[in-house]
């Protein structure tokens, strides 16, 4: 299906993936990037120590704000691609999710070359990162997530593709109709779709169990099995759902947890980080400042084009 397959708009398909980064700090990063299929350009990507759910979320979440919904997503079969979290995300977003078969990567040609031109030419040029002390780890991912934009936006969405004789981010630009733009989620409709959800049968006492955490709700819910809706990182405020209907929040009767399991942010630093020497990623970073001085916002030029204020526009 996807062996020599190109989408044939933008945001018809996005592919995903994960790439084992640098060392940083001390401790290996993992970088979360999604592509566009039909002009290559990065959609979504984001380096964070730890590859789950979470950190997908945070790549992936400014991205579908910024750069539209796909109408699909294109992903292998690891424990971040297959969370419940991921599916219920693309349920409520409406866009089709698809796995490659194990074994069969087909169509995942696109970002395999992407990740090799990361390795190429940004991963060899931050071995300067990985001498930070531990305590600055955050603080150093801040930096290398910084130079890593800086990468992308100044050396590999302009540079002529040698497959589509355009830059990615101008192919992706120029491939709407006239007057069309990317499908840009309302606010409220994103913020649904990155909370998280579990099952759980209301006891006879009107009460429901959570991750070690206990709460209180409507008694008519006795006995009835409830969906409960929450953010991983505060589970002191849920969401009771039953039958389509939302039965307001749930009341903490014993709070031991107050964040999901898999809810583990990344480390704060613990000391100032010290000053870095003039590189070239440093370069980058500073050339892209200056780029991007005084300039609209793409979502600006999207709205004077089309006269179209709203986000519900474009393909679907």
């Amino acid at each position: 299906m996807f062996g020599r397959f190109e989408a044939a708009r933008p945001n018809e398909l996005w592919v995903g993936d994960a790439l084992h980064g640098p060392v940083v700090a001390g401790r290996k990063t993992i970088l979360f990037a999604f592509l566009d299929d039909h002009s290559r350009a990065v959609m979504a990507a984001r380096f964070g120590f730890a590859e789950d759910t979470v950190r997908l979320a945070v790549a992936l979440r400014p991205a579908l704000a910024a750069r539209g919904v796909p109408e699909g997503v294109y992903l292998d079969n690891g424990s971040p691609f297959v969370d419940s979290w991921l599916m219920r995300a693309c349920a409520v977003l409406g866009v089709k999710l698809v796995h490659s078969r194990p074994g069969r990567p087909e169509g995942r040609g696109k970002i395999e070359r992407y990740f090799r031109t990361v390795r190429d030419q940004f991963v060899v040029e931050t071995g300067h990162l990985a001498d930070r002390p531990a305590g600055q780890g955050a603080e150093a991912l801040a930096e290398l997530n910084r130079q890593f934009t800086a990468w992308v936006e100044t050396e590999y969405h302009p540079r002529k593709h040698s497959e589509t004789g355009q830059g990615p981010l101008a192919r992706w630009q120029d491939g709407w109709p006239q007057g069309q733009g990317p499908r840009l989620p309302h606010p409220d409709l994103l913020r649904e779709a990155f909370l998280w959800s579990e099952w759980r049968t209301v006891s006879k006492t009107a009460t429901v169990r959570l991750h070690s955490n206990t709460y209180q709700v409507e008694p008519e819910l006795s006995g009835r099995k409830v969906e409960l809706v929450f953010d991983p990182f505060d589970l002191e405020k849920i969401e009771v759902r039953h039958g389509g209907r939302s039965f307001g929040g749930a009341d903490p009767f014993e709070i031991r947890r107050h964040s999901h399991p898999k809810a583990r942010p990344e480390l704060p630093p613990e000391e100032p980080a010290a000053a870095t020497g003039v590189n070239y990623l440093a370069l980058l970073d500073a050339a892209r400042e200056e780029q991007l001085a005084g300039r609209i916002n793409y979502q600006a030029l999207l709205d004077e084009d089309s006269g179209d204020s709203g986000g519900d526009h474009g393909v679907r």
